[in-house]
């Protein structure tokens, strides 16, 4: 066995044709395990970094059939008929109840792969990557969780000629980090918040191991370009002091192409439920369209020269003051 079969990740799924995630048409690798906490986190099926299984509850008819077939005994109807209850004691996470339900209530959440199966399925998009300038982002989850994986996923792809991005938290060991750039073209990284109490109360970690990897990166050898993105999420990070505070930082950064604004959404809301998990922000709103321009054109002031764009799906502009 070589060495792209052995190394074995968890991979949450892989999306094809996306424009949000890098330049071009873009293959998405999202994996599976995240140290942060983020309460707007709008994929908590990333966050646990092994394989699990998830209930939607409004598509179950109550047929019983994953009852009869789980093998540990671990799934039992409702007293009142109309839905499956889980002992997790007994549950062993052997997925037979997803492979049996005819109206598919039962969602299993990542597979483990190895660098040789992703990097096939990669290669298939090989054409849409050269005529439009694409490539591959890994994305998580955190990435950097599983570094040697995404080495060698990086690796293998540049080998091929395609090129390569990663969405980060940089929340890592500095010799996780350093794994991967000799074979990165360009690096996402979030900066949430920069305050780093406000930082701690949002996402559940302090900050200065992130920041002291950006700068690290940006002082780095490595010919690679950084894109710093900022979630916009009303009442977190979206004021004054947030937006200018992490654009000074971003003023001492020689690598930054540009920073992104990516508005907060609720898509997430039902992932949550299928995981049996309270989604805390249930009741926060979206920002309007005339709130994230306001924001981005105010980010942009702050920081003269360096180009500012809404991203996510957002029909915005690059502004450029």
């Amino acid at each position: 066995m070589n060495k792209s079969e052995a190394v074995l990740g968890s991979v949450l799924r892989m999306e094809r044709s996306s424009i949000h995630d890098g330049e071009g048409l873009r293959t998405v690798l999202f994996l599976k395990g995240c140290p942060l906490r983020c309460r707007w986190c709008s994929t908590p099926e990333s966050q646990c970094s092994r394989p699990q299984k998830g209930y939607a509850r409004d598509r179950c008819i109550g047929c019983g059939i994953c009852v009869r077939a789980c093998p540990e005994g671990a799934l039992s109807m409702s007293e009142d008929g109309r839905q499956v209850c889980t002992d997790e004691a007994k549950c062993k996470n052997c997925f037979v109840c997803v492979t049996k339900c005819p109206r598919r209530a039962w969602k299993k959440y990542g597979d483990l792969m190895s660098v040789g199966e992703v990097v096939r399925e990669i290669a298939k998009d090989e054409i849409f990557f050269f005529h439009s300038g694409g490539g591959v982002t890994i994305s998580g989850g955190e990435p950097l969780g599983q570094a040697d994986f995404v080495r060698e996923v990086l690796l293998k792809c540049r080998e091929l000629g395609i090129d390569t991005a990663v969405e980060t938290s940089l929340y890592a060991p500095w010799e996780s980090v350093e794994k991967i750039l000799p074979w990165l073209n360009m690096l996402y990284v979030d900066i949430k918040q920069i305050d780093s109490v406000l930082h701690q109360q949002w996402v559940g970690a302090d900050h200065a191991r992130i920041l002291d990897n950006i700068r690290k990166v940006d002082q780095s050898p490595y010919p690679l370009s950084i894109v710093v993105r900022i979630p916009l999420v009303p009442g977190a990070n979206d004021d004054d002091a947030n937006l200018s505070g992490t654009a000074a930082f971003c003023r001492t950064m020689k690598k930054l192409q540009e920073v992104e604004l990516l508005p907060y959404h609720r898509l997430g809301r039902e992932t949550y439920r299928n995981l049996n998990r309270d989604y805390s922000l249930k009741d926060l709103v979206p920002p309007s369209r005339e709130r994230i321009l306001e924001r981005a054109q105010y980010l942009a002031g702050q920081n003269p020269g360096v180009p500012v764009r809404v991203g996510g799906g957002f029909a915005g502009s690059t502004l450029n003051c």
